[in-house]
């Protein structure tokens, strides 16, 4: 039974779905699955196209929007969006340190998550456009790792597609972990880089902090336990609109005088826990690299292998010279799962996901190079957590995709940029640009 109420200029009516756990067997176990459906108050009784968001991550639940925010007032001007948690997220069937020991031990936990990557995405979302469109094509919006789901989306079942539009998250098709690492290091380096050049009094402030991690143990009021390499993982914040200024003020109320001298502040650290717990969304953590797994080798790790190929992101080095300390996001480590309370329990679970030499392919080129679906996305030039280089080379390879290549925005340019970037994509896959 579904569930109706109001916000201001919307209804929103809570929708569920069952599905298999396992789409290769559909008569086996199933899972449930929560969307949002969500249309515009004067339109509540119309016959409107429908628009699915997927949202980045992996691991996040569908954006809790009020009313009509960032790009939900553009599409509501003629679609009936669908704001669905993805298997493992938000309101649908859980996976966390909580639920996982149901499955079993860390050999059944990892097996189970096996199925939480897009292909599964994909699947699910077929079955769901069934049930709520009645068999008619949509379209698709993918955030970030959305727009992978999009990608996958276009090479298993085009023709449930009407469009789709992608937000800073055109993967590549055939790239390794590794390549994808290899290439984020340096964009980190140019992000911290920019963040100093902008705050230059931060380079004291975060090799202050980095150094008084060194000297002490610090653990977070939730149990995080806050080494320097966490610390340093706070860039991930420069990849947003307001990440940079986000950092400045974190950094800047870091310490407080105590009796026994100087101490990371309860504010500072309250702060920091946030940013660093997994506890809302432990999928990123647990399946981040798996999302690059594509064939019989293992992720095996990767961030922290290539984080070994660029030196001058050791702490302890970049504090031994009077130089700035360098920064780090959108990598998960082994020690992620030793800090983490929300993680910890789940650290074997972890390393049999980053041991797995049978990942099946993603994409399909020849479909992709074959496409049919008017495609249009937005690329974030120099994006923190997407290459720009693997994106472009991706657009070329999707027959008709077009792309909005800008630097006006940073990775969240479709909730920063709101109807405007929603405007501009689908106004491309229109040819009305």
């Amino acid at each position: 039974m579904s569930d109706s109420y109001r916000q201001p200029g919307v209804v929103l009516t809570d929708r569920r779905f069952t599905v298999p756990l396992d789409h290769a067997d559909p008569a086996g176990e199933t899972i449930e699955l929560y969307a949002r459906e969500v249309v515009a108050s004067d339109k509540a009784g119309q016959d409107l196209p429908w628009l699915v968001y997927l949202q980045g991550g992996p691991g996040f639940g569908a954006h809790r929007f009020v009313g009509r925010q960032a790009w939900l007032d553009r599409a509501l001007k003629e679609f009936r969006v669908l704001l669905l948690d993805q298997r493992g997220t938000g309101s649908s069937t859980p996976a966390n340190r909580q639920t996982l020991p149901l499955r079993g031990g860390p050999a059944e936990q990892a097996a189970y998550l096996t199925r939480f990557r897009a292909d599964s995405i994909v699947r699910d979302c077929e079955l769901v456009r069934r049930e709520v469109t009645g068999g008619a094509p949509w379209t698709v919006l993918g955030q970030s790792f959305g727009g992978f789901c999009t990608l996958t989306y276009l090479s298993l079942a085009p023709e449930g597609l009407a469009a789709a539009l992608i937000t800073g998250g055109l993967p590549s098709l055939d790239a390794h972990a590794d390549d994808v690492y290899r290439a984020a290091y340096p964009r980190m380096e140019r992000k911290t880089a920019a963040h100093y050049a902008r705050y230059p009094q931060d380079v004291a402030r975060a090799r202050r902090i980095a150094e008084h991690l060194l000297a002490h143990e610090v653990t977070l009021p939730n149990g995080y336990r806050l080494g320097v390499e966490a610390f340093q993982s706070l860039g991930i914040l420069l990849g947003g609109s307001e990440g940079s200024h986000r950092l400045h003020f974190l950094l800047e109320e870091a310490f407080v005088p105590t009796p026994a001298g100087p101490a990371l502040s309860d504010a500072f650290q309250e702060e920091v826990q946030g940013l660093l717990s997994y506890a809302s969304h432990p999928l990123y953590a647990l399946v981040h690299e798996s999302i690059y797994g594509q064939d019989e080798r293992p992720t095996a790790w990767s961030a922290e292998r290539v984080r070994a190929e660029f030196p001058q992101f050791d702490a302890a080095k970049a504090l031994a010279g009077d130089g700035p300390l360098p920064l780090t996001g959108e990598t998960v480590h082994p020690w992620t799962f030793d800090r983490d309370p929300a993680l910890r329990p789940l650290r074997e679970t972890a390393e049999l996901l980053a041991a797995r030499t049978d990942w099946t392919p993603l994409y399909d080129p020849a479909r992709l190079a074959a496409n049919e679906v008017p495609v249009a996305a937005a690329v974030y030039h120099d994006d923190l957590y997407v290459d720009t280089a693997h994106s472009l080379r991706t657009a070329r390879a999707v027959r008709g995709l077009r792309t909005w290549v800008t630097d006006e925005f940073e990775h969240d340019g479709v909730r920063a940029g709101g109807p405007r970037v929603l405007d501009r994509l689908l106004a491309l896959t229109r040819d009305e640009v």
